[in-house]
């Protein structure tokens, strides 16, 4: 192939709780990529053993998958055994990143300040989870050890709505994480190419930026290179790029912060495979540094067939 006319595989889908988001992504990366006169291949992933890739031929796989399988490193696994270049993270960071676990041990070895938090499981009872949120201080947040969008998480002021909590996060996973409830501005940094993109400020009308608040409400109000102070700004790209890399991210990423009232920052968690739909943050981060989604698009390939020269991704890009 050509280097600047390989075939795409743009993969999407899959079989997560998060599958119609993907297949938006895929969708808009698929047209944004045809629209810059690249060859593109769609691809609807919907067997965990990738029998769709079967008898295609691709030079590089766009992974558009979110959620399990596509952002937990088993794709990642998949596509190398493949001998496939492939965007983002590989199998160990996109691993670490979903299980939410694994990314505070992480963390707090690197030293990436992020909230307090207990883990928890399903069987515990609602005293054990009580005195855990009581330790943490409420109100405390409960999420699912392994689901990305929101799904499955809760706020919670008192004791009295713990179990309905814990009953919803382990609808999605038996392990959870009960962290501290973080008061302050919401903010996400995209990184793209080892370079923290321009902050964005997310203002939900709702309690967090939740699901509905992602995906639906059309009251989200974002905010491009929100008002703050040149130190504050210099922290939280830092603590993004901190946080990337604690992880072992490749590619592109996107970090999600709050700042506190106090001018602390906390990480909440790094996306590997971040939207990438018209409401995406990603591109709105990547169009106020000059990308246009085509070019951001192209630019998350290019970054998949330079790295790891001289192993078979290189070898697979000279094809």
């Amino acid at each position: 192939m050509s280097r600047h006319h390989p075939t795409i595989g743009v993969l999407m889908g899959g079989c997560s709780s998060e599958r119609e988001v993907s297949l938006r992504s895929g969708n808009a990366v698929a047209e944004a990529l045809r629209s810059a006169g690249h060859k593109v291949v769609p691809i609807d992933l919907q067997w965990e053993d990738g029998r769709e890739l079967d008898g295609v031929h691709l030079d590089v796989a766009f992974i558009a998958l979110h959620g399990r399988f596509g952002e937990d490193g088993r794709l990642q696994q998949l596509l190398e055994k493949r001998g496939i270049p492939y965007t983002g993270s590989g199998p160990e960071a996109s691993r670490a990143a979903m299980d939410k676990v694994e990314a505070k041990r992480l963390f707090k070895l690197k030293n990436v300040e992020t909230p307090p938090h207990r883990v928890i499981a399903r069987g515990d009872s609602v005293d054990l989870m009580e005195h855990a949120a009581r330790a943490l201080g409420y109100p405390v947040v409960m999420k699912p050890r392994a689901e990305g969008s929101s799904v499955g998480v809760t706020v919670h002021e008192d004791r009295a709505t713990l179990l309905d909590g814990a009953a919803e996060c382990f609808r999605h996973d038996p392990i959870g994480l009960m962290e501290k409830f973080i008061q302050g501005r919401e903010l996400t940094v995209g990184i793209l190419d080892d370079k923290a993109l321009p902050i964005i400020e997310l203002r939900p009308k709702a309690r967090f930026f939740d699901f509905n608040a992602k995906y639906k409400s059309p009251d989200t109000e974002y905010i491009v290179n929100p008002p703050l102070s040149d130190l504050d700004r210099r922290r939280i790209s830092k603590a993004a790029k901190e946080a990337h890399d604690a992880l072992g991210c490749e590619g592109m990423s996107r970090v999600d912060l709050i700042l506190t009232p106090f001018c602390s920052v906390y990480v909440l968690e790094v996306n590997t495979i971040p939207g990438l739909t018209a409401r995406s943050l990603l591109p709105k981060a990547a169009a106020a540094a000059g990308y246009e989604f085509p070019d951001l698009c192209w630019k998350i390939i290019d970054l998949a067939l330079k790295r790891k020269q001289g192993g078979f991704w290189a070898a697979a890009a000279m094809f």
